[in-house]
């Protein structure tokens, strides 16, 4: 089984769509797989987590480089 990474630029992007753009993306993707995702909007240190809780996904890291977010999220 061979798990694959996908990017997702969401900078520029206000709450929800962040979210909303992550979760489109991740129904596209096989259990393992794991969605890099860039996100500038202030909201998104909340959302995120909070997302991937609630639907049970993996949040391996949560970075900041500059005024941008990096979240890596494990599909479940």
């Amino acid at each position: 089984m061979s798990e694959t990474t996908t990017d997702l630029d969401a900078t520029g992007l206000l709450c929800p769509l962040p979210v909303l753009k992550a979760r489109k993306r991740l129904q596209a993707l096989a259990s393992g797989d794991t969605l890099t995702m860039q996100a500038d909007d202030p909201a998104a240190i909340v959302d995120v987590p909070h997302f991937c809780a609630e639907a049970g996904h993996d949040l391996l890291s949560a970075d900041t480089d500059g005024p941008v977010q990096v979240y890596v999220i494990r599909k479940a």
